[in-house]
């Protein structure tokens, strides 16, 4: 069963036991989640949202992406690589179940 979910302003594709990498939860390792905002399930599509359809996780992680790395170039100039300091936050979920 595959179903779209939204989560943080984008859009994901996940199926039960799944693993997908969202936007920083206030959720410890452990922690049950519900996602509510369901736009797809299988061939049924929602206007926007899909009613009595939610998908529940489990948070496996929080965690911190790599540095960001950003090439700037300047001509004649040796340095053109630069490490920017932002980390983007993220929690990792384990799809559990799919409910229409």
């Amino acid at each position: 069963m595959n179903a779209i979910i939204k989560v943080g302003g984008k859009q994901y594709l996940v199926n039960e036991g799944s693993e997908i990498f969202v936007e920083k939860l206030e959720a410890n390792a452990g922690d049950k989640v519900n996602f509510n905002q369901v736009l797809m399930i299988d061939d049924k599509v929602g206007t926007p949202y899909l009613t009595n359809a939610s998908v529940e996780g489990e948070v496996i992680k929080n965690g911190k992406n790599k540095k960001v790395i950003v090439y700037k170039y300047k001509q004649k100039s040796r340095a053109n690589r630069r490490t920017q300091g932002h980390r983007q936050p993220y929690t990792k979920v384990k799809i559990t179940k799919i409910a229409a």
